[in-house]
Parts: structure tokens; sequence; C-alpha cells
């Protein structure tokens, strides 16, 4: 049994012997017998009357499983293994993709072939109801498991075991993936109830014991349900639960309580239409999210720190486009990241215009004789505890020396790492440069950013956070009235040597628009040792084309 750490695993390992008699049981997981519960669960099986061997491997790797399997007798395969890593598919990058695919594809796809000339009695794939009537956030996740059935057609054709079965929701601890009560309660009303261990051990039994085909979907669905649901009814159900056909409706046309949206906001004071849409963004996220009602959520807080997943993601798109008539994209969470970014996207579409935020003034082209661009704030860090352009003239005028020994918080060991005779290879012979002592001082929860992804982090792009925010206050503008302004952000970079920490140097621009809300243009430049000065002239040049706008600071005296 592959995947045999999980909780499915368990379920049918025990199963297996106390309900279809197994004596033998080889139980791999990529851990082994350092999976957490694999001790346990193969001392239970043993108590039950079984010999279990327990081993880390890797199914996806052709040859570990190969080393594994050589003298072993099998006479049954059960294929459990899974992992999720749910995103809409503009999100899903090679490598994420990749994580689904592998212990799924991959691994059913080796054991298959190691396996064809084995005289087996079953071979049987768990696989999921994604791969059968799709699911949103889960484009991966429902190819794979939809390999999974077609391996299992495949294997039949070619007169070999085989039984695919589609999972659908599972109830239980740990087995839900990463599903949250929200997200269990947003299928339960789109018509699938969770199965339960009994259920589904029955349903195994009888997909075992029966004359069916090769790809089988276990599932527990809610008729009454489905003919309810506000969705449309996936095709392939829909011989169970007949769907009318809907009425295509034009923008501003969806029915509210009050009439349809265009007759509402018709009804109100033009100054009252963002309002209005802000109350129906937080009324549809409030439903989506499971709060008890639109209070419970902050305007102008990001989606993805009020708990708005991919999945959640998709059925506020859709709620919303139901709400509206509009057809909003499917990254609209991402694209417009608070709800009030949203409700200025909805004004802008309804009204045939984009949203302008306010206070913002629009640059316009001048002649070469007026040099509109001047610097109002700067912000640094540099060697010698400099912090702040004060400190860095002070550095100059004094002649103060800013190199230092090597920092003692960065895990180093400065021993090892010191080598004066340049003998060892990875080390340095001089022990002192030009430190950032207090780089790590970094609050990731302030800029809205998880601790373990600023672990993770380019630090130079912590340092680029801290700095953009201090620039801002010392030009007189309080930062979080950017937000949703045509305010740019040009970054100049070279290379560097943290690769290892999603140092990709190019997103540097694009992460500080995010956390500030910036929609102007968003650039990295890398020109070696002139990418300060060429950033530099290239935003002089978006103020003085237009394409970028301004703030004027109010300074009181």
């Amino acid at each position: 049994m592959s995947g045999a750490s999980g909780a499915l695993g368990g379920l049918f390992a025990r199963h297996l012997v106390s309900s279809y008699g197994v004596r033998g049981l080889l139980l791999v997981s990529r851990r082994g017998e350092d999976a957490p519960g694999m001790t346990d669960l193969a001392g239970e099986l043993k108590e039950l009357g079984a010999e279990v061997s327990v081993a880390a491997c890797d199914v996806a790797d052709r040859d570990a499983l190969a080393e594994l399997l050589a003298g072993v007798r099998l006479s049954a395969v059960v294929h459990v293994a899974g992992v999720l890593d749910d995103g809409v598919i503009a999100s899903l990058t090679p490598e994420r993709v990749d994580g689904v695919l592998r212990p799924k594809v991959d691994a059913a796809w080796n054991l298959h072939e190691l396996t064809r000339e084995m005289d087996l009695g079953a071979f049987v794939l768990f696989s999921s109801a994604a791969g059968v009537l799709g699911n949103a956030g889960q484009g991966s996740y429902a190819a794979a498991n939809a390999f999974l059935d077609g391996l299992a057609v495949h294997r039949r054709a070619l007169g070999l075991p085989a039984q695919s079965l589609a999972w659908g929701l599972w109830a239980g601890d740990g087995m839900a993936g990463t599903l949250n009560a929200a997200d269990i309660d947003r299928m339960r009303d789109s018509g699938v109830h969770a199965l339960t261990p009994e259920q589904g051990l029955a349903l195994f039994d009888k997909a075992t014991t029966v004359s069916a085909p090769p790809a089988l979907m276990p599932i527990d669905l809610d008729l009454a349900a489905l003919r309810s649901a506000r969705e449309d009814v996936p095709p392939l159900l829909r011989a169970l639960v007949p769907a009318g056909p809907r009425r295509r409706r034009s923008a501003g046309t969806a029915t509210t309580e009050n009439g349809t949206l265009r007759q509402r906001l018709a009804g109100l004071p033009k100054e009252e239409h963002p309002q209005a849409l802000l109350d129906l963004v937080l009324q549809r996220a409030a439903v989506v999210l499971g709060f008890p009602d639109a209070r419970a959520i902050e305007p102008e807080r990001a989606f993805r720190e009020l708990g708005v997943d991919s999945l959640a993601a998709v059925e506020l798109r859709n709620g919303l486009n139901e709400d509206t008539g509009l057809r909003l994209p499917a990254s609209l969470v991402f694209d417009y990241p608070s709800p009030v970014d949203v409700a200025r996207h909805i004004l802008g579409e309804l009204s045939g215009q984009g949203a302008v935020a306010s206070g913002a003034v629009v640059a316009t082209a001048v002649g070469l004789d007026v040099d509109p661009v001047v610097i109002v704030g700067m912000s640094c860090r540099y060697p010698g505890g400099v912090e702040t352009p004060e400190g860095l003239w002070r550095l100059v005028s004094e002649g103060v020396d800013a190199v230092s020994e090597f920092p003692t918080n960065r895990g180093w060991n400065i021993e090892e790492l010191y080598d004066p005779y340049s003998e060892r290879p990875n080390t340095s012979y001089v022990k002192h440069g030009g430190f950032l002592h207090d780089a790590a001082d970094f609050d990731p929860a302030f800029f809205g950013i998880s601790p373990n992804e600023a672990l993770g982090m380019d630090p130079q792009q912590r340092l680029l956070l801290e700095t953009s925010w201090e620039v801002i206050e010392r030009a007189g503008i309080d930062p979080t009235t950017l937000k949703g302004s045509a305010t740019g952000v040009f970054a100049g970079m070279m290379y560097h040597d943290y690769a290892a920490n999603s140092g990709t140097g190019s997103i540097a621009s694009g992460r500080v628009s995010y956390v500030f809300g910036l929609e102007g243009p968003a650039v990295t430049i890398d020109t070696a040792c002139s990418s300060s000065l060429v950033a530099l002239h290239l935003a002089a040049q978006a103020l003085r084309s237009g394409s970028v706008r301004w703030r004027w600071p109010v300074v009181s005296r």
C-alpha cells in the first residue's frame, strides 16, 4: 500500500486485515517508520494477526521503487498517496503542478509498469471526484486523478486487474485535506455530503464485489440540495437532476432584494454608489467565509488575511457575478486584494470607466525647460548602523569606519567560516566586512506576511519593504492613503547570493506594489552597477509622461 501514512491509508490497512483476512502488508510512504502514527499503526495490525513491513520509499522514483519490489511477492496493490496544492490556474507554476502530479501520476505509472508481470489479484487506485466533476481551484489535482481513472481503463484493456475509485469528500480528521469548515459547508450546500468512514468502507466493499467498470465514483450526493444549488449542476449529474436553461443577464441586471442592481443604484445619490457596492461585496464575502454578517469583515483588509483561499475566491467571484450580472475574472481577489478594491473595480465596470483613487493628481507632460521632479523623501540601510539619511551623512562627514566583524545573529559557525590561510573550501580568509547587523529585525505581520514566508524571502526584499514605508512617511504622506493609486515602483537591483531564499530579484518592485496596494507600473531594473541610476531615470520619465501619479503632501507648520 502506497501512501500508508495518511488517514485513508491507515483506515483501509485496518480494513484489509480485519475484513479481508490479509496477513501480509507492505506499508510504503516517503518517511516510512518516521511518519507520524506509523509505528502505532504497524503495532495495531500485528495485534490483528498480520505480518507488517514498513518501508520509506518515494514511489514516484522508479529506481527506488524497483529496488524495494525486488524479490517481493505481491498479490495486490492499493495506491492511496496524494498531495493537495490548490490554486486557480493563473497561480499554478510548473513546480506546484509537478508537486501534485508526482505522487499521483508518476507513482501510479511506476507501480503499473513494475508489477505488470506479477500475478496480481487487485490493482486499486484511490482517485478523486475532482477528476470527474472538476472543482474550483483544483486544476492540477483534478488532472492527476483523471490520469488514475484513465490508467485503470488502460490496464483493463490490457487484461490486467484495475479499479480506480474517484472518492467524494471524506469526513473525519485528516481526511478532508486542506479543507476548512467553510469549505465543507460550501460543498454540502452544493449537494456533496462527506462520507463517514463506515460509508466509505462499505462502498469500497461494494466496488470489489460487483462486476463494475474500471472507474467508479463513490460519493454521497444530496439530490435535493443539487436541485436548489445556486450554481449550475455539473453536466455529468444532469441526468440525476434535470437543470433548466439559465438566462444570460447583461451587466448590472442581476436581481437583488430591492430589484436589479442598476435600479437600486439609480435610486441612490451618486456619491452613495461606492458604499452600496462595498456593502454588496462585504455581504457576499461574509456568506462565503461563514461570518454571521458583513460587519465582521474589515473593508480594507486583504482577502488573503481574511482566509479567502483559491476555492473561496472562485465562489466569491461567482456570487458577485450573480449579484452584478458582470463577468468578473476568476483572479478577481488576486487582482483586487481587498473588499474596497473589488467594490471600486465593480463601480468602474458598471459605469464604464476605471476607478480613480481619491486625492490622486495626474501628472501632465511639461516642456524640457521645467523639471518638476524633486526628491521629497529618502530612506536607507547601510553598514555602520546607518538607518536614516542623517545617519548616512554623519558617516560620510565624520569619516566613520563602517567595517565590523562577522554578525553573530546569522547562525553562522564563525570559527569554521574563518580560515586566514584559505586552505579549506567555502571559507573566508578575512573576518571583517560591511554588514547590516540589524537586518533580521523585520516585522512580517506589519506587512501582512506570514513568519514562514518571511524566512524564505530574499532579505533585500524585507529591507526594501521597510525603507519603502519609511520613505513615504518622510515625504509627509500616510502610506495607507496610496492604496489604489497609480503610484509606480522603480527598483534598481543587482546580482545577489540569495537564490535559496526565493531570491528572484525581478519580483522586488511587484512585492512593494502588492503590499501597498499600488496600481502604477512596477519595474525592477538590473543593469549591474548602474541599476539605481537607471531606475531613477525611468521613474522621472514616467512622472513627466504622466504614466504615474503623485500626491502633494500636506505639511502643517
